[in-house]
């Protein structure tokens, strides 16, 4: 029996060359995540003055005070955030999975003009619009509640979303809409039975990508909500900033990070999903 010597596969110098760039690139990404974080340890008065990344002196105070420094702690703000995130995600996932199923299978009218005035939507800035919106939700007496930013998401209003699950719907066989015509299976139990358990990854990108947008914007909130008590994360945020007074920087560094540990958790659980659901659905038509 002859045996063979498998030599090892030598490592390129362009190759390494790339992942050296890639990983400057990150790094360079990640500074600034890097430079909150260790301004978040630093006394406030050297946050501005120290500018060097390691801290000369180490301490907790900014988180210790941060969390109570609005009058109530920070776990109301990341409970707000959380209602209204989760509100958004259950609202997108549910009517912009319904609108992308009626574009991609059922059979209407003029359907091909309304998919292209949905995607004509999705070039109008949201600045545009709030103003009406916001005249609209204030002769409802949604202003300063959550309404505003939750039932909107209810009615499909998110095109981007609507698009890539018609995308992901559209790659799946005409001949699974002849079979459950032949079992007796309406357009609705269809969409429920057959059409939503093969779609999931494409639902799965649509919920960890509004959540990440709901938990992290501030213009629609600032918009609608004006009081303290039911502020989310982003505003709270804000607060800690004072153009006319003294800012404390420690404590919105510290609390800022704190705000980022939901979304880094819920990436790193999903990462699977998010990026089976965009490289399925967002390239295919």
């Amino acid at each position: 029996m002859k045996l063979y010597r498998v030599e090892p596969t030598p490592i390129r110098w362009q190759n390494l060359l790339l992942h050296l760039c890639l990983v400057a690139g990150a790094l360079l990404m990640l500074y600034p995540l890097i430079w909150m974080l260790a301004a978040s340890f630093k006394p406030e008065d050297l946050i501005l003055s120290d500018p060097g990344l390691w801290p000369k002196q180490f301490t907790l105070q900014n988180y210790i005070e941060g969390w109570t420094a609005l009058g109530v702690t920070f776990g109301t703000f990341f409970w707000n955030s959380f209602l209204v995130s989760t509100g958004s995600v259950i609202g997108n996932v549910l009517t912009c999975s319904m609108a992308a199923y009626a574009f991609a299978r059922l059979k209407v009218q003029l359907r091909t003009f309304w998919f292209a005035v949905m995607l004509c939507s999705i070039m109008l800035p949201y600045h545009a619009i709030v103003v009406p919106q916001f005249l609209l939700f204030k002769q409802l007496g949604w202003v300063n509640t959550y309404l505003p930013l939750i039932v909107p998401k209810f009615l499909a209003t998110d095109a981007f979303f609507i698009f890539l699950i018609v995308q992901f719907i559209r790659t799946l066989p005409r001949e699974l809409d002849e079979a459950a015509k032949i079992d007796g299976c309406g357009s609705i139990q269809f969409f429920w039975r057959i059409i939503i358990p093969l779609i999931l990854p494409a639902l799965a990108a649509t919920a960890i990508f509004t959540f990440i947008w709901a938990w992290s914007d501030f213009f629609g909130q600032l918009i609608f909500l004006n009081d303290p008590k039911i502020y989310t994360l982003p505003i709270a945020l804000r607060t800690f900033l004072d153009g006319t007074g003294t800012s404390h920087y420690g404590q919105l560094f510290a609390m800022s990070i704190f705000s980022l540990v939901p979304i880094f958790i819920l990436f790193l659980v999903c990462q699977r999903l998010l990026i089976q659901g965009i490289s399925t659905s967002g390239l295919k038509g």
